[in-house]
């Protein structure tokens, strides 16, 4: 697929993939492995492909240019979902003298995930180049975005940036470029990616989008390792991450929850009616009836979460136990929130969420709200009222 006069797209679409590292993110719409290969002088290869699917992507590269006439390789992240079919072609025909270019400490961890290979490792820093003819590349490193051997390369001369996991999306479409498919989706899916894999990253995203601003290179394509390339208006992605990296929330608020009746349901209910009575945007989402990874997008795109569940064996419920570790783990900054919960002796979930979203840097509103059993009428008219104070506080 050609994606500019000398540069074309080599890489798979995974139409089935439900989830991804693992079990721990959502793909509702497949992704893609996006590899590339600039023609010029010399036919440089621009990342691979997950190895699963490297006897289709061998068949690619066979086909043309063919694997003997791969002059160079570009590494720009190592992780198996994008350089680990790079064994695999030093076995099919790949030269042992073609340079790898990929940072110093791709270098390291190459040879550690292949160790049956001879591989020509170049290891490069910000702003080395090559020329490949009439075009130039420049590395750009992007350490911990969100791996150590994580970098950029620009194609001077051309226009393209190829940015590995920045500004990309686990999205498989019927085309390749971000004006053949719904902005919608492409937003939401852009986010969700950026929410679950880079939001802990955050402060260096803002650093090296100022850095790569400074530089002040013309980019006319963003050509990402998953997902569509941004060719129509390219830096509004760059700018949007700029946005999702600088403490973003939109005003909303979640109220999450997960209960074994319906008493915590009851309260999360009231409480989203002083939500509304103050005309404040919020949604309420069942935590153990919930997609993980769209339930985390909900809580980075939001100001507030009000966070409740059961207690069971004095403790709370383990979808709210998972969902308040990604709130820390993840690093989202800006956020206030507030706990509660029912219960029938003990009681200790709403503390222990309070706990644990204090723990994670959140904001805390008000004393935590425990029910015993079913709430009367009485208390849930103060758990409305709770909702209500609570959009005073946004």
């Amino acid at each position: 697929m050609k994606i500019t006069d000398n540069i074309y797209w080599i890489g798979i679409k995974d139409w089935e993939l439900r989830s991804f590292h693992g079990r721990e993110l959502s793909t509702h719409h497949g992704s893609t492995y996006n590899s590339y290969l600039l023609k010029d002088e010399i036919n440089v290869l621009i990342d691979t492909v997950w190895d699963p699917f490297a006897d289709r992507f061998i068949k690619k590269l066979e086909a043309d240019p063919g694997i003997a006439n791969i002059d160079a390789v570009v590494i720009n992240h190592i992780e198996p979902d994008h350089g680990g079919s790079l064994g695999i072609l030093a076995k099919n025909g790949l030269r042992p003298d073609v340079p790898i270019y990929c940072s110093k400490p791709g270098a390291e961890i190459i040879n550690k995930y292949f160790h049956d290979v001879k591989l020509n490792l170049q290891p490069v820093e910000t702003g080395d180049t090559i020329k490949t003819g009439k075009f130039k590349l420049v590395f750009v490193e992007m350490r911990m975005i969100h791996w150590p051997d994580s970098m950029l390369t620009y194609v001077d001369g051309d226009g393209t940036l190829f940015s590995n996991d920045a500004f990309g999306q686990h999205l498989c479409a019927s085309g390749y470029f971000n004006d053949e498919v719904d902005e919608a989706l492409l937003y939401g899916e852009a986010m969700k990616y950026y929410a679950g894999i880079l939001t802990p990253y955050s402060k260096l995203i803002e650093r090296k989008i100022g850095m790569l601003n400074a530089m002040e290179i013309p980019i006319k394509l963003i050509a990402p390792s998953h997902g569509v390339i941004w060719r129509k208006d390219p830096l509004d992605i760059v700018n949007k991450y700029l946005e999702w990296s600088m403490d973003y929330n939109d005003g909303s608020v979640v109220v999450v929850y997960d209960c074994l009746y319906k008493a915590t349901r009851q309260i999360a209910a009231a409480i989203a009616q002083g939500l509304e009575n103050k005309g404040v945007r919020h949604k309420v989402v069942n935590s153990g009836d919930s997609d993980f990874s769209d339930l985390f997008t909900d809580l980075f795109r939001a100001r507030g979460m009000i966070v409740g569940s059961s207690t069971v064996n004095n403790a709370m419920l383990r979808s709210i136990s998972a969902a308040l570790d990604c709130v820390k783990s993840h690093k989202l900054k800006g956020k206030i929130g507030a706990a509660f919960g029912s219960y029938g002796w003990s009681g200790e979930a709403p503390k222990q969420i309070a706990e644990k979203l204090e723990s994670a840097g959140v904001g805390l509103i008000g004393k935590p709200i425990g029910i015993k059993y079913a709430p009367t009428a009485d208390e849930l008219k103060e758990c409305v009222l709770f909702g209500e104070t609570f959009a005073d506080a946004l």
